[in-house]
């Protein structure tokens, strides 16, 4: 089994070589699975960055078709995302604090 990259750009490349030489529905249904899923990570780090730079909901919005509302609730996850922090090497869960 290979590790996927975790960069989503070389996840989209890796699943769209994938789903290229797939031979089976199976096969092809499974990169496209993995090319949906890399294509939204990639877009949500999109949104997040473009918020850091100072775009507006409407603006983004806009980039969709959607009003500022519209974007805000399609990308909620972007807007309320937290730092990821790796996980504990024991892979116990830490107390709450």
């Amino acid at each position: 089994m290979t590790v996927a990259p975790r960069n989503p750009v070389k996840r989209i490349l890796a699943a769209l070589s994938a789903f290229d030489v797939a031979d089976r529905p199976m096969t092809r249904l499974d990169a496209a699975r993995r090319l949906r899923e890399a294509a939204e990570e990639l877009e949500a780090a999109q949104v997040e960055a473009a918020r850091k730079a100072g775009a507006t909901w409407m603006e983004i919005g806009a980039c969709y078709g959607l009003t500022k509302q519209g974007a805000q609730q399609r990308f909620r996850a972007a807007r309320e995302a937290k730092p990821v922090t790796a996980a504990p090497r024991n892979n116990k869960a830490e107390p709450a604090a």
